[in-house]
């Protein structure tokens, strides 16, 4: 069985207790089973472990287990990355983090800040249609830059103005 998570296919997923180490180089989903639902509360990395204790002495594993309600509903999902470097598996923890915002790595998650203004323009520009789909594009002025996103696949488009 798998998950996909964004463009990432993990194992999984298992109940904590079926799983056993070992775990290297990979970056695993702690999730809350609800029926037939999974709700990610944690994402987090392992260099190595043959630990068969890991999960249930991690740092976070109380949080996991006040928000899954039991011990009973936590599951786990791996995405194996044998050949990534720590750097390779903190960008997936952190394009991760910034979609789900896992409730048990809110204390990691960054605050992201807009390094752009949006401002209005009066004059309304042509309709313009997505290259890739044909749909509509919307513009979004930016400081010197109005940025055309596509209203179906999310295309965006850059024109100077």
């Amino acid at each position: 069985m798998s998950i996909q998570i964004l463009q990432y296919e993990f194992l999984g997923p298992v109940p904590f207790e079926e799983w056993g180490p070992p775990m290297e180089k990979l970056v695993y989903l702690v999730l809350s089973r609800a029926r037939d639902k999974f709700n990610i509360i944690y994402v987090g990395d392992c260099e190595k472990t043959d630990d068969e204790a890991f999960l249930v002495k991690h740092s976070r594993y109380k949080c996991w287990a006040e928000h899954s309600g039991s011990g009973k509903s936590l599951h786990l999902a791996i995405l194996p990355l044998f050949e990534s470097s720590l750097e390779q598996r903190q960008h997936v923890l952190y394009k991760i983090m910034t979609r789900y915002k896992p409730v048990c790595n809110s204390a990691d998650i960054p605050e992201t800040k807009s390094e752009y203004i949006i401002r209005s323009k009066n004059p309304k520009p042509e309709q313009i249609t997505c290259p890739r789909c044909g749909a509509e594009m919307k513009p979004e002025i930016l400081a010197d830059l109005t940025l055309f996103r596509c209203t179906r696949c999310g295309l965006d488009t850059p024109l100077n103005s």
